[in-house]
């Protein structure tokens, strides 16, 4: 008797402590199951640290050159930085530093923020790069829009940053609550030049005022007699008419103060995003991130318990609307695969009821289904697998309970074979007749029960291999599955035999049906046809996979599963040069357009730009359009989801100058998060120039855009932006004694105006901005008007001292490891991400030319499909040597192994 039999043997001598265990198993597999987080999908987020610098007054090639490349230098020399990549626009950069995935979150930002000690010496004046929230792709679990009737976009706006907000990111588990659109409440000083010149003053007079004369200070502190008592002195100013009364000067023993040379008023913020509604205008919106790690469905129900005291106090007529909640995605998730179980056991109890025709050894063997997930529960919560529809849609009970079949069956068939002596005698005699039974049985089959479930987890081995993408959304698979797997084995070994040998009736005969007799008898005789001309077998066995295998070049490969998110994002584009007006009026023609003819639509919103927190790299010309649905059975239009998607886009079709590519919002921001690119397939071009990069980019983007399957096609848009330059002549500023810092005092605070100070307002704080009136900033023969004061007290124009132009820049500047880059993408819809892109690399390999210095490679979906080929192609022959070891374990003849292994070929035919 081997290892394996006497294990068993000595099980069914230990019965009633077997069943202590199976009871302590199910209360720790509950305890499990209850602490387990629950997701729409897993974690695919890669383990990265993102700097956001805002530079207000530097366009993209300067924010490349002083802001961006200066941080990512630095950080390439990071242990364990596997990519740095940076977005350069205007007055703002983006550096995302991706780590190996071993490396604790928490530790990769501290190994960052070291790095920016050194390099902050480097940058502007002024900029301070701050490190993005703790969050996944998945982060954003909730959005919102805050409206109403009778509050002004600054009020909302106002209440939302400084009430809402700061609520809701008191709750546990938020790591930031993003602000986006609205009006943001600044005081402005709106200095009337024709006044400055009457009293003598220069426009860094007033700077240098508004600054001094907002401030509080100590005076240490005085004892007197028993006491002590802390000198506070108190100069803050409270509001307009504080600053009204700031003294600049004296002018014939008068005092000036601000309100003679300027106007001061509460306007709003220059701005770089906005939201719009339904095609009815602008919103203010915000979306709640989660922290990493956290659970999104319990995160959700406290992030909405606290809006509903949110709402409570807001200001009558003010009302939060939610807009995505990611919640919805993963209660319809978790119904789809509680469902799916469901069904897959009962169609399990019902086939086995109906082979063995026996209530109890069913019930038994069915039992094992529920015992073996458990088991799977306590697998995950050790490993850290949420449950999702990747960990636990992939569960086959049929695997799970093959073991206890096997094992049910030959008691069943050795019951029937002792007959009907075994109820003879004393209940003494019985009873060890009965436990002898179900040993002998038990240990018969006890070996084959356990190399079967080791072989099948082994088929499951190659997939804990896998990196990356495709390690995180396949290897929770594996681990859920195996740990039910490895559940079930010790159930079928050790529960099985004990619970059995307590239930399962004695006098039981199991009678073979008329059914399953006559066709063991046609299979019989056709087995013996075939033994008796054994080539013809062998040739048609070959020749089915021979087929199978010329087929392989015409099977579809897909990297990802796609998840239906009951919702549909358009992300537009529109020309860089546009104003945030006319890209807000565009939108909304977008938003009425797709209510009016798609009623399949409840309600949609748009993003453009960027938000407070600049978390996400858009322009004003670029929009995330939120499209909700009702539920899909309601739909009264006959359309499925891929022909709605269709159809919106040849509404669409017709906008002059706007592009659209049609994704999921979960689908969205896993491809910006994880590749930087929001689409199913990206060619990235590497180079040094940008004209270049964009020659190449639109003769690839006129090749792929004709290859069958690609959908919503665009090419990265790297110029365009209007600009208006103002080069400083350096001969001109030299002879009126003037340095460049002087004139750029005077164009920052004519055209974006400058920040001096704050105004506090209890615990809110209000940006106090010195600017010039609308009137002298139009256009270039305005802002060329614009008087600089020099030293000597001359008032020079400024066209005097430098050439202001029109030009066109630069929108964006995308690097990839400290090179330049731009991206060609699309999506894949009608066929599969694998054939797609064999096609396009051969047509864009006849058709493009790429000169010295620059290369493309390949991205999206399909570059992590090709790691993962290529890792699958080293361990999968591996997988298969340890099962044929198994196999030798079994049966310990080379020749048998052999011959169960060949079946994997035939496998191939399905």
């Amino acid at each position: 008797m081997g290892l394996v039999e006497r294990f068993v043997y000595a099980t069914l001598g230990q019965r009633v402590f077997v069943l202590l265990c199976l009871a302590a198993l199910v209360v720790t597999g509950v305890v499990a199951f209850r602490d387990l987080p629950i997701e729409a999908f897993p974690d695919l987020t890669n383990n990265q640290v993102v700097v956001i610098t805002e530079a207000p007054s530097l366009a993209a090639p300067e924010v490349e050159q002083r802001v961006s490349y200066p941080i990512e230098t630095a950080l390439m020399g990071v242990p364990d930085a596997e990519e740095v990549r940076s977005i350069s626009k205007f007055g703002l950069s983006i550096v995302t530093v991706v780590f190996d995935d071993a490396v604790p979150i928490y530790l990769a930002r501290q190994l960052v923020t070291e790095r920016m000690v050194d390099v902050r010496s480097r940058l502007p004046q002024g900029l301070e790069p701050v490190l993005g929230p703790v969050a996944t792709a998945f982060g954003e679990i909730y959005q919102y829009v805050v409206t109403g009737d009778g509050v002004d976009a600054m009020t909302a706006k106002t209440l939302h940053d400084w009430d809402v907000r700061t609520r809701l990111r008191s709750v546990p588990g938020v790591s930031e609550v993003n602000s986006w659109g609205g009006l943001t409440k600044q005081f402005q000083v709106v200095v009337d030049p024709p006044a400055l010149e009457k009293y003598g003053l220069a426009l860094g007079d007033v700077l240098q005022a508004v600054a001094d004369n907002n401030q509080s200070f100590s005076g240490g502190f005085i004892e007197h007699r028993d006491e002590r008592y802390t000198v506070r002195g108190v100069g803050l100013v409270t509001g307009i008419d504080d600053l009204e009364r700031v003294v600049l000067t004296s002018h014939q023993g008068v005092p000036v103060l601000l309100r003679d040379v300027a106007r001061i008023e509460v306007a709003p913020m220059l701005r770089n995003g906005a939201v719009t509604r339904n095609g009815q205008g602008e919103v203010v919106g915000g979306m709640v991130i989660m922290l990493k790690g956290e659970n999104a469905r319990e995160l959700s129900t406290r992030v909405k318990a606290r809006m509903a005291e949110v709402l409570a106090s807001l200001p009558a007529g003010l009302r939060i609307e939610p807009f995505y909640d990611q919640s919805e995605v993963i209660d319809r998730t978790s119904a789809t695969v509680r469902t799916n179980l469901i069904e897959g056991c009962l169609l399990v109890v019902a086939v086995l009821f109906f082979f063995l025709r026996d209530v109890r050894a069913a019930l038994i063997v069915a039992a094992v289904i529920p015992l073996s997930m458990l088991v799977g529960f306590i697998g995950m919560r050790i490993f850290g697998v949420s449950a999702n529809l990747m960990s636990l849609g992939a569960i086959d009970f049929g695997l799970i309970v093959d073991g206890a079949v096997v094992m049910m069956e030959n008691f069943v068939r050795r019951r029937t074979l002792a007959g009907p002596g075994l109820t003879d005698g004393s209940p003494a005699e019985r009873s060890e007749r009965r436990l002898a039974l179900f040993r002998g049985a038990a240990t018969e089959v006890a070996r084959p029960v356990l190399f079967g479930v080791l072989i099948i987890i082994a088929v499951y081995l190659p997939i804990f291999t896998l990196e990356g993408l495709e390690g995180k959304m396949f290897r929770p698979m594996a681990i859920t599955v195996c740990s039910a797997l490895f559940g079930s084995l010790l159930l079928s070994l050790t529960g099985v035999p004990v619970v059995a040998s307590y239930l399962l009736k004695l006098d039981g005969h199991h009678q073979e049906e008329p059914w399953f007799a006559r066709l063991r008898a046609r299979y019989t005789r056709h087995l013996e046809q075939q033994l008796h001309h054994p080539l013809r077998t062998i040739a048609v066995a070959l020749l089915l996979v021979a087929v199978a295998l010329g087929s392989i070049p015409f099977l579809g490969t897909e990297f990802m599963p796609r998840l239906d998110e009951g919702s549909i994002l358009i992300e537009t584009r529109k020309l860089p040069s546009v104003s945030l007006e006319e890209s807000v009026a565009i939108s909304t023609r977008v938003e009425q357009i797709v209510l009016r003819e798609f009623p399949e639509v409840s309600q949609i919103v748009t993003k453009l730009g960027r938000p407070d927190l600049a978390t996400e790299a858009m322009g004003i010309y670029q929009g995330d359009v939120y499209v909700l649905l009702h539920p899909e059975d309601a739909w009264q239009t006959g359309r499925t989801k891929e022909g709605l998607v269709d159809a919106i886009a040849a509404s669409l079709s017709h906008l002059p100058g706007v592009s659209v590519n049609f994704t999921q919002p979960m689908a969205m921001r896993l491809d910006e998060v994880v590749s930087g690119i929001k689409a199913d397939v990206a060619v990235k071009v590497f180079g040094p120039e940008a004209d270049m990069l964009e020659r190449l980019g639109g003769q690839i983007f006129r090749v792929i855009e004709q290859v069958q399957g690609a959908a919503d096609a665009q090419v990265e848009v790297l110029s365009g932006a209007a600009q208006l330059e103002i080069q400083i002549d350096r001969d001109a500023i030299a002879r009126y004694g003037l340095h460049v810092a002087e004139v750029q005092d005077v164009v920052e605070a004519a055209i974006g105006g400058r920040q001096t100070t704050e105004l506090l307002d209890g615990q809110r704080r209000f940006p106090v901005v010195v600017r010039l009136p609308a009137e002298v900033r139009r256009d270039a023969d305005t802002i060329g008007a614009l008087v600089v004061t020099a030293p000597g007290g001359e008032r020079i124009p400024l066209r005097r001292l430098a050439d202001i132009r029109l030009a066109s820049t630069p929108e964006t500047v995308n690097h990839e490891n400290a090179q330049r880059r731009l991206v060609v993408q699309t999506n894949v819809r009608g066929r599969d991400v694998g054939s797609f892109v064999a096609e396009a690399q051969r047509q864009i390999e006849a058709a493009v030319t790429i000169p010295a210095g620059y290369y493309i490679t390949w991205g999206g979906q399909f570059e992590n499909q090709q790691r993962a080929t290529a890792r699958l192609a080293v361990v999968v022959p591996l997988s298969l040597a340890i099962i044929f070891v198994l196999l030798m374990a079994t049966f310990g003849r080379v020749r048998w192994a052999l011959l169960i292994l060949v079946n994997v070929p035939f496998a191939a035919e399905r």
